[in-house]
């Protein structure tokens, strides 16, 4: 998905200066914890968050995200602009919360980081059940 197609699924706007719109993201994943992006992320990532500060940046940096999207109507200190400009990261903008902002990409088949699989994998050692079949007991 490009981010030209991003901004329009997201009514989003874009804050920093000479985005390539045609730019490719491959996955999103939405995170306010930096150190689940550190641990869950891949290169080529989306990044959705409420965080505006720098660490973000340099988060996203080490973690190969492609772009960051600002949830909520959060707009970044010049600092954070700035430093994203300097490693040529796109910062945008939406205005609605991380649940719709996702939700509104994963309806238009954007993947997400792959976080399913390992979050499945912990509930399976936690509970030492499929968590399908347990939501299918429950219906009967």
């Amino acid at each position: 998905m490009t981010i030209q197609e991003v901004l329009a699924l997201i009514d989003g706007k874009a804050i920093s200066r000479n985005i390539d719109l045609n730019m490719q993201v491959e996955m999103a994943c939405g995170a306010d914890l930096m150190s689940d992006v550190l641990a869950f992320t891949h290169a080529g990532t989306l990044l959705l968050t409420g965080l505006t500060n720098p660490q973000v940046v340099r988060t996203a940096e080490i973690a190969g995200v492609k772009a960051i999207v600002f949830v909520r109507g959060k707009y970044p200190p010049p600092e954070t602009i700035a430093l994203a400009e300097e490693k040529d990261i796109p910062l945008l903008a939406s205005r609605y919360t991380m649940y719709e902002t996702c939700g509104l990409l994963f309806t238009a088949r954007l993947p997400s980081c792959g976080l399913f699989d390992l979050s499945l994998k912990t509930w399976r050692e936690a509970f030492g059940e499929d968590p399908e079949m347990n939501s299918a007991s429950l219906k009967q």
